[in-house]
């Protein structure tokens, strides 16, 4: 197998690109001012990420991972995040365990 050095290049330019644009968020939300629906979507983010990964789990895979993706939603409305994933991550291995 053999990589040409133009398609090398072209990877390690998409990955300096997709760091760019990632890091760059770090310092633009820090001189964004946030009110009403702007400060509700970016408070919105963190869920809807962990929703994201959560959902294809929970429909693809079995009753335990669907029972724990139901209780990680519950908590979520209880619970800081941080809390919310080690819930579901707890409730996931009881589960697996039990059914």
């Amino acid at each position: 197998m053999s990589l040409d050095m133009t398609t090398l290049l072209a990877i390690i330019a998409m990955a300096v690109v997709t760091y760019i644009t990632r890091i760059a968020g770090l310092f633009v939300a820090d001189r964004l001012v946030l009110t009403g629906r702007a400060k509700a979507a970016f408070d919105a983010i963190p869920p809807a990420v962990l929703v994201s990964v959560i959902a294809p789990t929970a429909l693809t895979t079995g009753w335990a991972e669907a029972i724990a993706a139901a209780i990680t939603a519950v908590v979520a409305f209880r619970l800081p995040l941080l809390a919310t994933i080690a819930a579901g991550v707890v409730s996931v291995v009881v589960l697996r365990n039990l059914i």
